[in-house]
């Protein structure tokens, strides 16, 4: 184990040179036309430029440069390089031919269950909103592949909205089950094909659908989006189709993103984000090479390397992953160590990838598959409570590969184990639930913050995330006490609210919110806030449905009343908010 983690502190020159570029494209992905693009700062977003399409091939276009440069890339003029933008690119967008879902219609069942007028009304404006974010890629995008960014996917799809104008992983987890909500299971389906897909060509599925995403992926939940389509389907057909690929990611997972862990003499096999690509990322690439200002060489490509990582995770930043020189949770971006963590959320996602797996085999008659993934989800629990569980905290914790030891900071995910139900006695959720009460979590009118940590980051406090307030609503809601479900209705109220108020203020949905004032966005970290947006519509729909008999806007007298468990400072709040409505 030491061995294993002076390797990883102090790599060699030869390791870093040996990484990879995030993919083989010259213009998208490394080289002088983007560092001098990205560079020269000709777009608010670095994203802009590498979702732009090119108007011939690369080849020429990369004759054109260097004949522009005379051999010397360093000192292109922005105008110069504006006007050759302008005569080779196109704007972002272009990749998308129009299209609406066809299986989209109006009044689906699951309105009927919501009481309140104001957000029933509410909800079916959320579902209006598939149609505006739905994408069909062009012919001329399959056609013609090496002039885009895009990756091309057979299946016309949901994007998140704003900058994300393509077909993301785990995102599309919270999507999927809103158009299920929305009875568009054929959209639903051809997104899982779509998943399908990559992992077919990619062994595994990237973050994205662009080709400067090709390598790294994101939270695994294409196993969980199957058995969302099977529930609401029955489907065995499908099901029989998609195992081949949830096969292929399981084994991708193991097998490039797992690493040992020896406690008390037991060695234990469990997982963490971890890309090899010691470049900046391209979408953010005048933001890495920044950051690595005044760094040697090799810890540049480290830090870059880390970055990627925390891009793999999903929460791209986070204080979760800073790392100082002595191993503790403190320090700033520059500080980021993601692949020295081994984060409690995605072995908890694995665990029930695993007995979703097994079920899966056991539903289509394949029991030795399913015995085989039963053991590995016995095995993965008792890795994580042999590793991540703190009994004296009452609570899972991530895990540093550098003091072998906790990391005791507060997250949402903390939780994450009683979401998968990853756990083997009833009392951990018990002691869970009362961590949570007691962790400053819920001092939040407004929803539980990605962190007590205001680094400025947007995975930090106040920012609240969609996908974090779901997996803690449904984990609490999960457990036989009475207190812990009522618990998890009063963040359901919390976060709807929220999300309404912001609504009826800018009509519009958002990524992410701030846990300090009602109806705000959220905001930090590299970009603005963004509109749309997929997850967010995909769990305000499934709480409404949920909880739709009990949730109430807090308008037409119906104050926001349900304060239970949280500070009397916050429920003096809670009520004063109620008589201002």
């Amino acid at each position: 184990m030491c061995l294993w983690i002076c390797f990883v502190l102090f790599l060699c020159p030869l390791y870093w040179c040996a990484l990879p570029p995030p993919c083989d494209s010259e213009i998208y992905c490394y080289g002088d036309v983007l560092k001098q693009v990205q560079m020269a700062k000709l777009f608010d977003d670095d994203k802009y430029f590498v979702d732009m399409k090119l108007k011939s091939a690369p080849d020429i276009i990369l004759t054109a440069f260097h004949n522009l440069t005379h051999g010397d890339p360093n000192s292109v003029p922005p105008a110069v390089l504006r006007d050759f933008l302008h005569k080779y690119f196109e704007e972002p967008g272009k990749e998308f031919e129009p299209w609406s879902p066809p299986d989209w219609h109006d009044k689906p069942q699951f309105l009927t269950g919501i009481a309140d007028a104001e957000l029933r009304s509410w909800a079916e404006k959320l579902h209006h909103l598939w149609k505006s974010l739905g994408r069909k890629i062009s012919s001329d995008a399959l056609a013609h592949p090496e002039q885009y960014s895009q990756i091309f996917t057979p299946h016309p799809f949901v994007v998140p909205g704003g900058r994300f104008r393509e077909l993301y992983y785990w995102d599309s987890y919270w999507v999927i089950n809103g158009l299920l909500l929305s009875e568009m299971t054929d959209t639903a389906r051809g997104m899982i094909l779509n998943f399908i897909h990559l992992i077919d060509r990619y062994g595994f599925i990237p973050n994205g659908a662009r080709v400067y995403y090709e390598r790294r992926s994101q939270p695994p939940f294409l196993s969980l989006m199957v058995e969302s389509y099977y529930q609401t389907t029955n489907d065995k057909d499908f099901l029989r189709t998609a195992l081949p690929a949830l096969e292929q990611e399981y084994l991708f997972w193991m097998q490039n993103r797992s690493v040992a862990v020896e406690v008390n003499g037991i060695k234990h096999v469990l997982n963490r984000f971890d890309v090899q690509v010691g470049l900046p990322r391209p979408e953010s690439y005048s933001d890495d090479v920044e950051l690595a200002e005044g760094l040697t060489e090799e810890a540049a490509e480290r830090l870059w390397k880390e970055l990627h990582s925390g891009a793999e995770s999903g929460w791209d930043f986070s204080s979760r992953w800073f790392v100082d020189g002595l191993g503790n949770n403190n320090g700033s971006l520059r500080d980021t160590r993601t692949s020295l963590l081994i984060p409690t959320d995605l072995n908890a996602l694995l665990c029930r990838n695993e007995r979703t797996l097994a079920h899966f085999y056991r539903t289509l008659g394949n029991e030795p598959e399913a015995t085989r993934y039963d053991k590995a989800a016995s095995a993965r629990q008792e890795a994580i409570e042999a590793v991540l569980w703190d009994e004296e905290r009452g609570v899972w914790l991530d895990y540093s590969l550098v003091t072998n030891t906790s990391h005791p900071a507060f997250y949402p995910t903390n939780l994450a184990p009683i979401w998968a139900g990853c756990y083997s006695q009833p009392s951990m959720g018990q002691k869970a639930v009362h961590y949570l009460q007691t962790s400053g979590g819920l001092e939040f009118p407004n929803g539980v913050p990605t962190s007590l940590v205001d680094s400025g980051q947007q995975w930090d406090y106040p920012n609240a995330w969609p996908p974090l307030q779901h997996i803690l609503i449904q984990g609490l809601s999960s457990l036989p006490s009475q207190e812990a479900r009522e618990l998890g209705f009063d963040l359901a109220q919390r976060w709807i609210r929220t999300n309404w108020l912001a609504y009826v203020k800018y009509e519009a949905m958002f990524e992410k919110y701030d846990v300090n004032g009602d109806g705000k966005p959220g905001g930090g970290g590299e970009y603005e806030v963004q509109l749309g947006f997929g997850w967010t519509n995909g769990v305000a729909l499934q709480l409404l449905s949920q909880y739709g008999d009990r949730l109430t806007s807090g308008s037409s007298g119906n104050g926001f009343t349900s304060c239970l468990s949280i500070s009397v400072s916050v429920a003096l709040l809670c009520s004063a908010q109620t008589l201002f409505l």
